[in-house]
């Protein structure tokens, strides 16, 4: 039986208790994926294994047990196939994240979705509607591009020329058997059979042995695969600048100096390092390339000094640049010694002002004074 699973440490939400992603969830069509706490649980019964939840995720901490996209594409892109369908080659093509899409019709020169299994498959009405809106974007940026590339959704209704039809009965004791006969092969899979037969809400939580490798940073496979495709195209009599609004996968940002208390927070949460700064932090810089649009820097920052710009510019695919978002002053604490961001002018520390602040309090002593 194959199902989703999840790695903890590379899910944004493990990164911080603010993050309000929940994509995998939206999309989810039998629902039994639930964000009832910090990370998502998974009802293994209920999954049907779409991978609608691994095509949104942004981290691509979702992956099926059977199908790896990064593999599909590889072999996709060898071979003379166009047609992708559900019955061919893909689990759902809603497994296919904007980028895998753009990559392959790039490279391919135009694909096909193959949409004739959608009006009556039961799990369309989340899937069919995330296919749809992948195809518009990447055809979107496609056209940006200035590419002749294109993705077209037809009713095709492929079949494999040979489709063996057991009984129901039948069905369920061949499947069955091809599930011990894998189980006995390894034993890695015997453990993961046992660990999703289970109907009840698996719940995640982070351990210490995690804590490690959330800290580490890392490209998804699917924006390498991206930039390797972009790589071997042409590139744009013009680099246009294009609705930010319409992109799903990365962004560009506006930042507000006056408003930003130097925290740290954005960068050390973002997942790729598309926010980074110095030894001595005292700036911040972004990678509009590595910027998955998690949106997790938005929701650690409180006083929202950085916001998503409207637009996007096309050069940024093709001719990647770090963009200084503020240069901080940093001076020596006049109290401790130890260099800090000074925001206003300030000659202590924010842990030595604090420390003031409460020996100013015990002592009685008001600014009146």
């Amino acid at each position: 039986m194959a199902a989703i699973a999840l790695n903890i440490s590379s899910c944004v939400r493990s990164l911080a208790k603010f993050s309000e992603c929940n994509k995998c969830e939206v999309i989810c069509p039998t629902n039994a994926i639930v964000i009832d706490s910090v990370l998502p649980s998974i009802n293994f019964s209920q999954c049907v294994a779409c991978g609608g939840c691994a095509g949104v995720c942004p981290t691509e901490a979702l992956k099926l047990d059977d199908f790896s996209a990064t593999e599909f594409f590889f072999d996709f892109v060898e071979s003379e196939e166009s047609l992708i369908s559900c019955r061919k080659n893909v689990p759902c093509i809603s497994v296919l994240s904007v980028e895998h899409i753009i990559g392959l019709a790039s490279l391919k020169k135009g694909v096909v979705f193959d949409m004739g299994h959608c009006d009556g498959c039961d799990i369309a009405h989340t899937c069919r509607a995330q296919i749809e809106a992948n195809a518009e974007e990447a055809n979107y940026v496609l056209e940006a591009m200035e590419s002749s590339a294109s993705v077209k959704l037809e009713h095709i209704a492929y079949m494999p020329e040979e489709t063996i039809e057991l009984p129901q009965g039948e069905r369920r004791d061949f499947f069955r058997a091809l599930t011990l006969k894998n189980a006995a092969k390894a034993k890695h899979k015997f453990d993961r059979e046992v660990e999703i037969a289970t109907d009840e809400l698996v719940q995640h939580t982070i351990t210490n042995d995690k804590i490690a490798l959330i800290k580490q940073k890392g490209i998804p496979d699917k924006r390498k695969l991206l930039f390797t495709a972009l790589k071997r195209a042409e590139k744009p009599s013009t680099y246009h600048i294009i609705d930010a609004t319409e992109l799903s996968f990365t962004s560009q940002k506006l930042f507000d100096e006056e408003k930003c208390t130097a925290c740290q927070m954005c960068y050390r949460v973002c997942p790729t390092g598309s926010l980074t700064s110095n030894a001595r932090n005292g700036k911040i810089d972004f990678d509009p390339f590595l910027c998955i649009k998690c949106h997790i820097c938005h929701d650690v920052c409180e006083p929202d000094a950085l916001t998503l710009s409207d637009t996007y510019n096309v050069k940024e695919f093709f001719e990647p640049s770090v963009q200084n978002l503020v240069t901080f002053d940093v001076q020596s604490c006049d109290e401790c010694g130890r260099s800090f961001t000074s925001l206003a002018g300030a000659k202590m520390c924010y842990q030595c002002k604090c420390e003031d602040e409460e020996a100013r309090e015990l002592w009685g002593i008001t600014d009146d004074m």
